[in-house]
């Protein structure tokens, strides 16, 4: 499920780097209290054991200088392929207040976006976000949700299949090198 245009340890970093910039950014905007830990809210379709998503998501925590259980709180959910539990894990991670929640996929993060509007969601792996429901559109998506989601033919005609980061509060870089600059 990679993409040819950015490595797997890009990757890594990068969507780790974006989870925590969301963690951040509460503090700075609100003063939140010096000292305390992040909570994540981990929601998975798959289940508990080895998997590509959550050891890639580990890493990239990892090469960032965060240590599960340490400087980090990492709250996890698995519906064990069983996507009707998704919607009912997402609402138990949503009441316990995470700064923020992980989907990768669309089924999670298509619960996510049912339990909360308020948590931002990064979500990672979603073939067509426009198509599913989770954005609005590609320029503005709108929303507590950001992520990577591939480009399909049917939903941008005028651009080659590639990665695109959709980000939301004015933040939004195409990954192909398009000219739609993070906003600082």
């Amino acid at each position: 499920m990679g993409s040819p245009n950015l490595p797997t340890i890009e990757r890594r970093a990068f969507l780790g780097g974006l989870v925590l910039s969301l963690l951040a950014a509460p503090r700075a905007t609100e003063g939140q209290q010096a000292g305390k830990i992040p909570r994540i809210g981990f929601l998975f379709f798959g289940s508990l054991g080895p998997s590509r998503e959550l050891d890639a998501f580990r890493q990239g925590l990892r090469e960032l200088g965060y240590t599960e259980g340490q400087n980090i709180v990492i709250e996890y959910r698995f519906a064990s392929g069983r996507a009707e539990r998704l919607p009912e894990l997402a609402t138990e991670l949503a009441r316990l207040k995470p700064d923020v929640l992980v989907t990768p996929g669309t089924p999670a993060s298509l619960g996510a976006k049912q339990a909360t509007s308020t948590i931002p969601i990064v979500f990672a792996g979603v073939a067509d976000a426009v198509g599913a429901g989770l954005i609005a559109n590609l320029a503005r998506p709108g929303g507590n949700i950001t992520g990577l989601t591939s480009i399909s033919a049917r939903s941008c005609k005028s651009r080659p299949r590639h990665w695109v980061l959709h980000c939301n509060r004015s933040r939004c870089e195409d990954l192909a090198g398009s000219r739609m600059p993070l906003s600082r």
